[in-house]
């Protein structure tokens, strides 16, 4: 932000001799004395808050860089404040501004400064450090005694010095002027008496007073001009909606993860196309194995048995009715773009879920986890869950430990008897496995975490993926027109079915 500040004494002196320097010297700012901004916000700088050795500011007239008079060749900093001495340049401009000041029309200067670093107390900007980038000249003075006390003229003249008596304006009589400050490089200029456009009720000149100040040109059409901007009324972003932009910050946010724990964690086997219902073969009687009991002795006769397990498709899926004119006025983002991206989350999470609540409803072989903050049951039930599967599956061992979130995070929390975390995420050489809070995965008694918050509660499966099978034929989006209602209808939608082929593979920890 850009703050320009008003404050100050200063003095014009002119050696005798036209080639001789011009120079104004002053105070450009007092320190730890507040003002009030444009906008209603107090600022005050404090000491040592300028760099006297910085760049040279511009002199200007009324912070207008149309307006530059010459340049600024000292600051120093004292006791009360700022002190700068600045150079005119020798144009005709600059030599109508030193009138103006040895007249007494200019009686004081207005920094314009850049704050780099300062806090807030109270309702007060407190600036420890900024760049002035101007200094200006102008009519009134922020302070009462901010007015030039002496003048040297350029020419040898009978009255050298010019004493104007400081404006005695009352307080009620200042007001802000409202500028909005929506960037960081937007002006912010403080309040002064009648330096900030002051809010006092203002005499409109008629037409014919218009026209004759502009013919008799001089002082009077310059006074007509100071009439009208003092009179001209503010323009604030509340009387300006109809041009303010309302832009959008892009891409739309969206925190539903279409994840699918489960059904990654078994894997998605095609799904045939035909028919409602399809078959998966499963052998259910094995053939049979002997020692012969002697030579030319017939051998272990067996049976060979393939049965034919039944799996019915299921259609998921959801649609939108969307007008014409939200797909033809909704631009940027595209809406189907962000709906579509919606439809596929909500269907990864709806199937998932599916998957999860078949998994745990196909055990039929279970046991009793009793006090799951106990490192020691969780060691035995997991080995005797192992032993198990081992007996019943003819030879499998379980890879996978399917977890609800509630026991995931009783899994975590397991520390040994000197207090260590029993699955730390960089594990040591003697760890039971690694875990970690930012992961849906990990390692559990040699056993692959799987973590999914479609599990209903205290849920805990020791098992084998491969004992349990998911189908699915992933169909995607559709959009149909309605051309009567003037709309769209846009669906996503999949085919998807469950098998628990060997429920053996699995034990359930309860």
């Amino acid at each position: 932000m850009k703050i320009e500040f008003v404050a100050v004494p200063v003095t014009l002196d002119a050696a005798a001799g036209e080639d001789s320097p011009r120079t104004i010297t002053g105070v450009a700012v007092p320190w730890d004395t507040p003002a009030v901004v444009s906008g209603g916000q107090k600022v005050q700088f404090s000491k040592g808050a300028f760099d006297v050795n910085q760049k040279a500011p511009k002199l200007l007239e009324g912070h207008d860089m149309n307006q530059l008079r010459g340049v600024v060749t000292e600051l120093v900093e004292a006791d009360e404040g700022l002190l700068f001495s600045a150079k005119f340049a020798k144009t005709r401009a600059s030599d109508e501004a030193i009138e103006l000041i040895k007249a007494g029309a200019y009686d004081s200067v207005s920094i314009g400064a850049i704050p780099t670093k300062f806090k807030y107390k109270g309702d007060t900007m407190m600036v420890s450090a900024a760049e002035i980038l101007e200094i200006s000249l102008v009519s009134h003075p922020a302070f009462t005694d901010a007015m030039i006390t002496e003048i040297a003229a350029s020419q040898p003249e009978e009255e050298d010095v010019v004493e104007p008596q400081p404006l005695d304006i009352p307080e009620e009589e200042t007001m802000s002027e409202v500028t909005p400050t929506v960037e960081a490089s937007a002006e912010i200029v403080p309040t002064a008496p009648l330096f900030a456009a002051a809010k006092r009720e203002v005499k409109m000149p008629s037409a014919a007073e218009y026209i004759a100040a502009a013919i008799a040109g001089g002082d009077q059409w310059r006074d007509m001009n100071a009439t009208l901007q003092a009179a001209a009324p503010d323009v604030t972003t509340t009387d300006t909606p109809g041009v303010l932009p309302l832009p959008i910050v892009q891409p739309v946010y969206n925190n539903f993860r279409g994840i699918r724990p489960v059904v990654d964690a078994c894997g998605v086997k095609a799904m045939p196309g035909g028919g409602k219902i399809f078959i998966r073969p499963e052998v259910t009687t094995h053939t049979s194995m002997a020692v012969q009991s002697a030579e030319n002795a017939a051998l272990q006769s067996g049976t060979f048995v393939v049965s034919s397990n039944q799996v019915t498709k299921g259609t998921y899926g959801g649609y939108v009715n969307l007008s014409m004119q939200d797909l033809d006025w909704v631009t940027d983002p595209a809406i189907l773009s962000l709906i579509l991206d919606d439809m596929s989350r909500i269907y990864a999470n709806t199937t998932d879920n599916v998957a999860a609540d078949a998994l745990l409803a196909g055990q039929t072989q279970t046991a009793t986890l009793t006090d799951p903050t106990s490192p020691a049951e969780w060691v035995s039930d997991i080995y005797a869950a192992a032993s198990t599967i081992l007996s019943n599956s003819n030879g499998n061992l379980p890879t996978h430990l399917f977890l609800a979130p509630n026991m995931y995070a009783a899994l975590g929390a397991l520390v040994d008897t000197a207090g260590r975390p029993l699955f730390p995420e960089v594990g040591p050489m003697n760890a039971l496995g690694t875990s970690s809070a930012s992961s849906f995965a990990g390692m559990a008694f040699g056993l692959n975490v799987v973590v999914d918050r479609n599990f209903a509660a205290d849920t805990v499966i020791v098992g084998d993926p491969s004992g349990f099978e998911v189908f699915e034929q992933q169909k995607g989006a559709l959009s149909l027109e309605s051309p009567s209602t003037l709309s769209r209808t846009l669906s996503w939608h999949g085919y998807f079915a469950t098998l628990m082929i060997d429920p053996t593979k699995f034990v359930s920890l309860t």
